[in-house]
C-alpha cells in the first residue's frame, strides 16, 4: 500500500463517520468503526455494504472490489480495538470537553507513531490538542458531507501540530481519491470563512429594501453563474444550521463587521421558516418542489424615449456599444434633451450618488449594472433611485429587454447586488490570504470543490479585474460608512499595483 495509514479508526458512525469510513475502504485501508451506540456500528456496516453494491451495479466498483471493501470494514464495540491504528478520526458531536477526553483516552491506546485528525468543523484544532502529551500528532481532517461526493478535504494545523502530520494526511487525501487543502487553525478554517460573503451580503441587500430573495437569487445565478442563489444555498442547509455558524464566525473574530450576520435570519429561525426539510424557508415547498414567484413583466411602452449617458460616466464605452445593439437613440450632445433617458452605470456607488455628484435630472436617471461585459450575463440589472418617474424607469426596462435578454429592476443600491456580493466575496478571500491562513491556489480550490462557486474568489477576483473590484469596496464604503467595506491590504497593494490576487509577493 502506497500510504502511510494501513489500519484506520473512525470514532462516530453518523454520516460523516460513515462516509469517511467508505473512502478509506476503497483507498485500502482496513477500517475499524467504533460509536458509543453499537446499534449505530451495526447500521452504518449494512448501509455501507449497500453503498458498495450500488456502486457495482452500476459499474463503479468491480463486485471483486466491492467486496474486498466490505471486508476491509469491521466494527470495533471499545475503543481499546482501534490499538493497532496508524490513525484515527472522530467526527462526533462538536462539543470541546467530548472530544479532548476522546483523544485524551486514545493517546493511551495508540502507538507513537500514530496520528490523531479530528473532523471538527467549527471547533479550535489548537484546543482540542491542549493538554496532549503530543499535541503534534493531531491536526484537523475535515471533510463535508456527503464526504464521498464533496472531494475536498481540509487538512488543519493547530498551533503545536507538526509539518509531518499535515503532510501525511494530505497524502492519504490524495489516496483517497480526495483533493487536499492545507489551513492554519482560524475559525472557519477556509472554505466556512470564504463562504461569508455571499450569504451575508445577500441578506444586507435584501434588508435595505434593494430586491426580494427571489429576485437576488436570480441575479447572481444568472450574472455571475452561481448554480445556486444565496437564499436557495439558505434552504438548502437550514437555517438551524447556517445561521449559528454566522454567529459564531463572527463573534470568533470579536465582532468583525465583514462577517455580521442579519436579523433576518434571526428572525426566521426563530419562526421555524428552516428551509427545505421542513417544507418552507424563503420558498415554499410543496410536495418538496420549490416555489418560484414569477419574473415581473417587461412593461408595454410606446414609443421610447432617446437615451444620454453622461460624458463622466464609468463603463461609458461599454455602455454605448450596448445601447446601440438595442437600437436606442442616443444622444451625444453635452447636456439632455428635456425627454431623454439618462442611463448610468456606477461601479460601487448608488444611482442618487451619481445623478447628485454630476447634476443630473434624478427623475429621469436609472443605472444599469456593467461589472461584466454584457456578452457574459444572461440578466441585466436595473436600479432606480428614489426620485426616478414611473414611466422613465418602465421605458428603461422595455429598452434593456428588447433583445429578449432577462431584466431585474432593483431599488437604489451602492453596487446594485452583483458588484456588492462578489467584491464582499473577493474581499473576505484575500484576507485570508493576507493572514496567512492559506495559499491563494489552495483558497481557490477549496471554495471551487467546497461550495461549487463558478470561479475561486481570487480568480473571479482577477476576471473582474483588481482595480474594479478595489473601486467597488472604496465606493461602497462612502456610500454606507460601513467599515464592512474597507478593503483588505492584500487587495489593495496588487489593485494599486495592477498585480493579479493569486500573486504571493509581500
Amino acid at each position: 500500500m502506497s500510504h502511510t495509514f494501513p489500519h484506520v479508526g473512525i470514532v462516530g458512525a453518523g454520516a460523516m463517520g460513515r462516509g469517511i469510513a467508505q473512502i478509506a475502504a476503497q483507498a485500502g485501508s482496513t477500517v475499524w468503526l467504533f460509536d458509543t451506540q453499537p446499534a449505530a456500528i451495526d447500521s452504518a456496516i449494512a448501509l455501507l455494504n449497500d453503498t458498495w453494491q450500488k456502486l457495482a451495479a452500476k459499474g463503479k466498483l468491480s463486485p471483486e472490489q466491492a467486496q474486498a471493501c466490505a471486508g476491509r470494514l469491521r466494527p470495533a464495540t471499545t475503543l481499546a480495538e482501534l490499538a493497532p491504528c496508524d490513525l484515527v478520526v472522530e467526527a462526533v458531536v462538536e462539543r470541546l470537553e467530548v472530544k479532548k477526553a476522546l483523544f485524551a483516552q486514545l493517546e493511551t491506546l495508540l502507538g507513537d507513531n500514530a496520528v490523531l485528525a479530528t473532523n471538527t468543523s467549527s471547533l479550535s484544532v489548537t484546543a482540542i490538542a491542549h493538554g496532549l502529551k503530543r499535541p503534534e500528532r493531531l491536526a484537523g481532517f475535515h471533510f463535508f458531507n456527503p464526504v464521498p461526493l464533496m472531494k475536498v478535504v481540509e487538512v488543519i494545523a493547530g498551533l503545536k501540530t507538526a509539518p509531518d502530520t499535515c503532510e501525511r494526511l494530505s497524502a492519504y487525501a490524495q489516496a483517497m481519491g480526495h483533493t487536499p487543502v492545507q489551513a492554519q487553525d482560524t475559525p472557519g478554517f477556509i472554505v466556512n470563512h470564504a463562504g461569508r460573503g455571499y450569504g451575508t451580503e445577500a441578506l444586507r441587500t435584501v434588508s435595505e429594501g434593494v430586491a426580494d430573495f427571489a429576485t437576488v437569487d436570480r441575479i447572481l445565478k444568472d450574472q455571475m453563474g452561481f448554480r445556486l442563489g444565496p437564499f436557495e444555498l439558505f434552504d438548502l442547509t437550514a437555517l438551524d444550521v447556517s445561521h449559528p455558524v454566522m454567529e459564531s464566525i463572527y463573534h470568533q473574530y470579536y465582532e468583525e463587521a465583514r462577517y455580521r450576520p442579519s436579523v433576518i435570519t434571526a428572525q426566521r429561525l426563530a419562526g421555524g421558516l428552516l428551509g427545505r426539510k421542513v417544507g418552507e424557508g424563503f420558498y415554499r415547498y410543496p410536495n418538496g418542489q420549490q416555489e418560484l414567484p414569477p419574473e415581473p413583466p417587461v412593461p408595454g411602452v410606446g414609443e421610447l424615449p432617446p437615451v444620454w449617458v453622461p460624458p463622466r460616466a464609468a463603463r461609458r464605452a461599454e455602455l454605448y456599444l450596448l445601447l446601440k445593439t438595442l437600437g436606442a437613440r442616443i444622444e451625444t450632445a453635452q447636456q439632455p434633451s428635456e425627454q431623454a433617458l439618462i442611463v448610468v452605470a456606477p461601479l460601487g456607488h448608488d444611482v442618487t450618488t451619481v445623478a447628485a455628484v454630476e447634476r443630473l435630472d434624478a427623475s429621469r436617471t436609472v443605472g444599469i449594472d456593467m461589472m461584466l461585459p454584457d456578452s457574459t450575463v444572461k440578466r441585466r440589472v436595473l436600479a432606480t433611485n428614489p426620485a426616478t418617474r414611473s414611466d422613465m424607469r418602465d421605458a428603461a426596462h422595455a429598452l434593456f429587454a428588447r433583445d429578449g435578454k432577462a431584466v431585474s429592476v432593483i431599488k437604489d443600491s451602492g453596487g446594485f447586488v452583483t458588484q456588492r456580493v462578489v467584491a464582499s466575496i473577493v474581499n473576505i478571500a484575500s484576507d485570508i490570504c493576507q493572514q496567512g491562513i492559506c495559499t491563494p491556489q489552495d483558497l481557490d480550490t477549496a471554495v471551487t470543490l467546497g461550495l461549487g462557486y463558478p470561479l475561486g474568489p481570487l480568480a473571479m477576483g482577477d476576471k473582474i479585474g483588481p482595480t474594479s473590484v478595489l473601486e467597488i469596496l472604496f465606493n461602497l464604503q462612502t456610500v454606507y460608512g460601513d467599515q464592512r467595506y474597507r478593503p483588505s491590504p492584500w487587495l489593495r497593494r496588487r489593485g494599486a499595483l495592477g498585480l493579479s490576487l493569486q500573486h504571493v509577493g509581500a
